[in-house]
């Protein structure tokens, strides 16, 4: 039972849980006890317990996985932010962090360009766009959200390709487009995690995310694609 003189109860387990996380006690990817499991280790109402593991999750300490229960996460993947002006896919960064990357297609959608869309890929405004949005995982933990535009013309065979657990870098290439090397324009912003992505990211609603806007261009700086990317704050960290 924990010990309830110096520090209300939920944050008396949280801190005992993470000590244990950092100490080893709990490996990552090892699933923790349940919530009635803990309730009774520590001699608690499950509400109390709950609370605690929301905020170890809320830290990335932990993550939940609808149907499967609460595991210890994986350590957060770096990224130099500052050294970001050359573009680097997320296969590449996983392996970097000695990660395995994935990818699960969401949707591919025909869509019309915007202003902003079409003064960067130099097209006129009745021009359409290829949408592909997919999550991202790495050692099968959802790290973000990946949305991703560029020019229908001349990407159509993107609309049938693979595009399951390999790099949207290399699939651009290989379909005839120009691999992007190039980020000309990126902005970094915090924002809250919708109802839709929370369920696709497992993270609660209202979660913060990173949300990155990027501008891709080749070797010639002649623009290839634009993502919209939506980062789990507590897995993901952009190092300066």
């Amino acid at each position: 039972m924990v010990n309830s003189k110096n520090a209300p109860l939920y944050q008396q387990i949280f801190e005992e849980i993470k000590g244990a996380i950092e100490e080893g006690e709990y490996a990552p990817k090892e699933r923790i006890p349940s919530e009635p499991e803990l309730a009774a280790k520590y001699g608690v109402s499950r509400i109390t317990v709950r609370r605690a593991v929301e905020d170890l999750c809320a830290e990335g300490y932990l993550v939940k996985q609808q149907g499967r229960g609460t595991f210890v996460s994986t350590p957060h993947i770096n990224r130099r932010l500052l050294q970001y002006t050359v573009a680097r896919s997320f296969t590449d960064v996983c392996h970097d962090n000695e990660m395995t990357p994935g990818a699960r297609v969401v949707s591919r959608l025909i869509v019309p360009v915007r202003s902003e869309e079409a003064k960067f890929f130099e097209l006129d405004d009745k021009a359409l766009l290829l949408y592909i949005q997919r999550i991202r995982t790495a050692d099968g933990q959802p790290i973000f959200e990946e949305n991703v535009f560029l020019p229908y013309e001349g990407n159509q065979d993107l609309m049938d390709a693979d595009l399951e657990d390999v790099s949207l870098f290399d699939k651009i290439a290989e379909t005839g487009g120009a691999r992007p090397t190039r980020t000309p324009q990126r902005t970094v912003e915090a924002v809250r995690a919708t109802q839709e992505q929370a369920s696709r990211l497992a993270i609660a609603p209202g979660d913060p995310l990173l949300f990155l806007n990027v501008w891709f261009a080749d070797d010639q700086d002649r623009p290839v694609c634009i993502g919209r990317q939506y980062y789990v704050g507590a897995r993901y960290r952009f190092v300066l």
